[in-house]
């Protein structure tokens, strides 16, 4: 029986994509799937999404995190994204015959062997966090890689594995299981990032607004307008229409509009589904999900393959 999980690696690197396929090659063999690669060039950074085996996912990240420490280098990089490593966090989820303890564990492997082979320090975070102020990754890349050597002076900030000195170009890396999650941005038709602030304030739930949704604003030089860039934690209590129409109605208000959206890495085809009330009860084809969801969400880039399950019945031959 195989055990199926999902990790999805980000890496401070999203302008060369030479770079960013010689750090996925050790992904590309047998019992893995390399489902997505999302490279954004404003937020200079590459969102990854790989699901297989558990011991070939551990195999080949190992060996991707080497290589992305030689390749990417964050004295120099910047970009419109908040990062502390080069491979900068690493979720992992459970998907077919693998439960949560099973993803902990395989954390606790993956941070070992990366602290050890490529000289990475590594955080434990979310629900493999050993302190409770390492839950949320925010806390721990505060400060970003600028501030990492002053921060691991402080024993409170040592790293879960590896030496209390970040690596001199790679940073560190955070990993840990998590629930799943849907990384949302949604773009205005204006230039002015105040009013992507004030959105993001108004609907973040840190902020009094929707509850398990997370909300920032960032400017996108290449297309000049601004979007409001989200992360759902939990799409069965907030769902993507929930904060679609909320963002519309706050953009509304302060004369601006939404001109299109984006899903970063996957969606579970459940949560499109949540979302679309008009196809509750019909056998529908991911090709339809796709397409619907796309005229609702006025969704850019989408299609069947940024749905997970496009990826696991392949994987799993059903």
């Amino acid at each position: 029986m195989k055990k199926i999980i999902e990790i999805i690696p980000n890496y401070s690197e999203g302008r060369d994509r030479a770079v960013m396929e010689a750090i996925l090659s050790p992904f590309q063999r047998e019992g893995i799937s390399l489902c997505f690669l999302e490279m954004d060039k404003d937020y200079h950074r590459s969102v990854v999404t790989i699901i297989g085996e558990i011991d070939v996912v551990v195999e080949s990240m190992v060996e991707s995190a080497k290589i992305a420490s030689n390749k990417i280098d964050l004295n120099v990089q910047r970009g419109e994204h908040p990062r502390m490593g080069a491979v900068d966090v690493i979720p992992i989820l459970p998907i077919k015959n693998a439960t949560e303890e099973e993803c902990k564990e395989t954390a606790i492997k993956l941070a070992k062997l990366i602290s050890e082979k490529a000289k990475i320090p590594v955080y434990l975070y979310n629900q493999s966090a050993t302190r409770e102020e390492r839950k949320l990754l925010p806390n721990i890349r505060r400060g970003e890689f600028e501030g990492l050597k002053q921060k691991m002076k402080d024993r409170n900030w040592f790293p879960d594995f590896g030496d209390p000195v970040p690596h001199p170009q790679a940073g560190a890396v955070a990993i840990g299981l998590r629930k799943p999650l849907i990384a949302y941005n949604v773009d205005l038709d204006t230039p002015d990032k105040t009013i992507a602030k004030i959105i993001a304030r108004k609907i973040r739930f840190s902020s009094g607004g929707l509850p398990f949704v997370q909300a920032k604003a960032a400017f996108l030089k290449e297309v000049n307008h601004v979007q409001v860039t989200m992360n759902l934690t939990n799409y069965y209590e907030t769902s993507l229409l929930q904060v679609f129409l909320s963002v519309c109605e706050e953009a509304k208000k302060l004369k601006a509009k939404v001109i299109s959206s984006e899903i970063i890495g996957l969606i579970p085809k459940d949560a499109l589904l949540l979302s679309l009330p008009e196809l509750k009860g019909k056998e529908t084809t991911l090709e339809e999900l796709a397409l619907v969801a796309s005229k609702v969400f006025l969704l850019r880039d989408f299609s069947k393959k940024k749905i997970l399950d496009y990826y696991t019945d392949k994987l799993l031959g059903e």
